[in-house]
């Protein structure tokens, strides 16, 4: 499979702390090596950030794996119920582990494939747990900060 590609950037959000509903930005500053600026985890104030994890800087997911809930499980998942940070499409999130992509200005690093939570299930009240298996998202690492805004496109590096 080839790993060229041309996304987009959907949607980014943010919450300032654990099990806090996730804000929607127009524009977000990612701090190399930290996270998103006034994200929970950028701050330490995560649900997991007494397990530090470099590649939890920042966490992506697609769209499609949205829109695949909605059709094959009826299941509505909203890009801010994921407690994802970057909503992309046309992205093959599963085949940039270990691998640098930028988003706009900012290049990140796929660290390690996501893996769905009960927590996750529990604060939505959905049944998600299993349908996310293998398809919720991507954990990353800031190499180069920068601004990002909905619309910017997302190429390997």
């Amino acid at each position: 499979m080839s790993h060229d590609f041309t996304g987009v950037l959907l949607a980014i959000h943010i919450a300032p702390e654990a099990s806090a509903p996730m804000v929607e930005l127009d524009a977000a500053r990612l701090v190399e090596s930290v996270g998103i600026e006034g994200d929970r985890y950028a701050t330490a104030k995560g649900t997991y950030s007494h397990k530090p994890a470099a590649d939890r800087q920042v966490t992506l997911i697609e769209m499609e794996t949205l829109d695949a809930l909605a059709r094959d499980h009826g299941i509505d998942l909203p890009p801010h119920e994921t407690r994802r940070n970057l909503t992309t499409a046309g992205v093959p999130l599963n085949h940039l582990v270990g691998r640098e992509f930028q988003v706009g200005e900012v290049v990140l690093y796929g660290g390690r494939l996501n893996v769905p939570c009960q927590y996750l299930e529990d604060l939505l009240g959905k049944k998600v747990f299993k349908p996310l298996i293998n398809r919720s998202g991507l954990n990353c690492i800031i190499r180069r900060g920068g601004t990002i805004r909905p619309g910017d496109t997302i190429r390997p590096v």
